[in-house]
């Protein structure tokens, strides 16, 4: 035995360092690939958002300012004076805290009062706002007022340094928006300008910026001049093209070219020896584009960290293998004793335990497959014996369903065939008695005294025709219940044109003959011309036995029949005012031999036999249960 395990550990022991270590360490050299390209991919994706989210920013910045001066115009406008001129660039600098400025220079010689050129000026000092009149100054060329002035719509001027030799702070840089305003003829009566401070845009921009702690923003104009850089000293006079070496920093040159093209993307170039990822877009409304320049460095600090643990996991890793292999080796022999329980189970009656198949080639292995199909073939044979068990029971269990059906089925023949009875019986009676009366009435020794009058006559009369009819009516049920009524051949005959108002107005005078105090109210969307292609006979039994049951069972007063239609049915609906139908009914009213009470007339057809009218002429029959003040019926026909 001791020979046997020593050979079993050092096969298992090779196996599995030769085996899962290389698998292992491919495994997360596989990880660490695709870890670097997910970080590299999400961190382009964030650099994107974050270079996005600025630039809207930065255009919210810029329409604060937009907004004011726009909502401002209107006042220059309508007080074109020197006073309200002054007051209005007051009020556009202290109601915007993105302005800077307000400059209000109008056409010259407009107020000759106060020379060839007026213009007025306001500007936020911090705790104050100053509002002066402007030393004369020809302005009427400078290109902050004839651009906007010539092309008549509000623009950006970019920062400008004609007054300026030496570098510009970003404190004192400009950006303009200028827009003309009119006299009310129509004609340019001068430009309102207002500053934006580029070191508070820088601020704004630079804020976004918490994710990488070595990027930052660069703002370019549309000549390539930096507006917003960390180094300062190349601010507004100095461009991407011009401060960059041709031969060294084509990517950088390339760059400028792509973001005063207006375009957006990414880029990978060298800045200051250091890889970086470029991610640029234009500033909407402006020749401006903003990029975020990240190092790589930033960009790969979470992949950088992987690495050490991507070592340090395959040093635990190995260790894993090298323990897992002294486990093997110890386990080996173990398939025995599992064997022995398991069958052990099986010898106490637990059938269900399952013995797996093993690939093994030795004798345990070997052993462990014969276990494993004499407790197949014993578990099939006693699900075979439970298969036939449960066959069994649920014949069993249909047996005594079909009994209680039958049973049920016999109770509803004899209830059915006394139904019947008394409901033929009683017209009859009433048939015979009246009869007996007539008979006596006529009877030459009797009538004399027997004599009745007129009205008794006709009244005897109509009882006798009302039975009569209520008889036929019950025939025409059982008729139509039966195998010949239920014939496909006889429900399919779809070949008559009927008119629906006619029809309407015909099963309107039979319930009338029936019910003569009744009073129905006749609507229809329909010409008397129109007509459908149906069956003329179960259209008209159903539509009776809706108009019949609301007689029967409502007031007698307030019953309607709507004719409408829709784009392929034509809709019968009958409304009454009533109780309506019960609620434990339903769902029952359509199945035979259903009444509202026991002691109603009828024979408990007259519904279920409606329904199966309207569906062999394509149609349906439904009660609408969202209807509370009695009850609705509805008939839906094909055209």
């Amino acid at each position: 035995m001791s020979k046997i395990k020593r050979s079993l550990s050092l096969k298992l022991s090779l196996g599995i360092v030769l085996l899962a270590a290389p698998t292992f360490v491919l495994a997360l050299g596989i990880l660490f690939l695709q870890s670097r390209y997910f970080i590299r991919q999400e961190a382009t994706e964030r650099a994107t958002s974050m270079l996005s989210l600025t630039i809207q920013r930065v255009r919210n910045y810029m329409s604060a300012v937009e907004t004011s001066t726009n909502s401002n115009t209107w006042l220059i406008e309508e007080n074109f004076n020197p006073d309200s001129l002054l007051a209005i660039s007051h009020r556009i600098v202290r109601l915007n805290r993105h302005a800077q400025s307000c400059s209000i220079s109008v056409e010259p010689g407009s107020f000759p009062q106060y020379g060839r050129y007026f213009s007025v000026y306001a500007v936020n000092e911090g705790d104050t706002i100053i509002s002066v009149r402007e030393t004369e100054y020809d302005y009427f060329e400078k290109f902050w007022y004839r651009n906007p002035v010539d092309s008549g719509k509000a623009c950006w001027v970019d920062p400008f340094y004609e007054h300026s030799e030496g570098l510009i702070d970003q404190n004192e840089a400009f950006a303009t928006y200028c827009k003309p305003f009119y006299q009310k003829g129509g004609k340019v009566a001068g430009v309102i300008s207002v500053d934006l401070s580029f070191s508070k845009l820088a601020e704004t921009i630079s804020s976004t910026n918490q994710t990488y702690p070595n990027a930052y923003f660069m703002l370019l104009g549309g000549d390539g001049r930096y507006f917003i850089h960390p180094d300062t000293t190349r601010l507004f006079r100095k461009t991407i093209f011009n401060e960059a070496d041709p031969n060294e920093h084509a990517d950088w040159i390339a760059l400028g070219y792509e973001m005063t093209a207006g375009k957006q993307g990414n880029a990978h170039i060298i800045v200051n020896h250091q890889v970086c990822h470029v991610c640029y877009g234009p500033v909407p409304g402006t020749n401006w584009s903003l990029a975020l320049i990240c190092p790589d460095g930033d960009i790969l600090k979470n992949y950088h960290e992987l690495i050490y643990i991507i070592i340090a996991l395959i040093v635990i890793g190995l260790l894993i293998i090298l323990w897992l292999c002294n486990r093997v080796v110890s386990q080996a022999i173990l398939p025995l004793n599992q064997l022995l329980n398991m069958s052990q189970k099986i010898a106490d009656g637990h059938h269900e335990e399952v013995i797996p198949i093993s690939n093994r080639l030795d004798v345990i292995g070997q052993l462990q497959n014969s276990f494993a199909m004499m407790q197949e073939s014993l578990q099939i044979h006693m699900g075979s014996i439970r298969q036939t068990t449960k066959e069994t029971q649920k014949r069993n269990e249909e047996l005594v369903r079909a009994m209680k059906m039958a049973e049920v089925a016999v109770k509803q023949k004899t209830l059915f065939i006394q139904n019947v009875s008394h409901q033929i019986r009683t017209p009859l009676n009433i048939i015979q008695g009246f009869a007996n009366v007539l008979r006596d009435s006529l009877s030459p020794s009797e009538k004399e005294k027997n004599a009745l009058s007129e009205e008794e006559l006709a009244n005897i009369t109509e009882m006798m025709k009302h039975n009569a009819s209520h008889l036929n009516r019950m025939v025409l049920m059982l008729y139509d219940s039966s195998e010949i009524g239920t014939s496909k051949e006889v429900l399919s005959h779809r070949n008559d044109q009927v008119s629906c108002n006619e029809l309407a107005r015909e099963c309107i005078s039979f319930t009338y003959s029936h019910f003569p105090n009744l009073s129905i109210r006749f609507e229809t969307e329909l010409s008397d011309a129109e007509c459908i292609q149906t069956n003329h006979l179960y259209l008209m039994r159903t539509l009776r036995e809706l108009l019949y049951n609301s007689a029967k069972y409502s007031d007698g007063k307030h019953i309607t029949l709507y004719v409408s239609q829709t784009e392929t049915t034509i809709r019968f609906i009958v409304e009454d005012v009533g109780p309506g139908l019960p609620k434990d009914l339903q769902d029952l009213i359509f199945k035979p031999f259903i009444k509202v009470d026991d002691l109603s007339e009828g024979l408990g057809l007259g519904l279920p036999l409606s329904k199966r009218h309207a569906i062999s002429l394509g149609g349906d029959l439904l009660f609408d249960t969202t209807y509370t003040k009695g009850c609705r019926a509805i008939i839906e026909i094909p055209k």
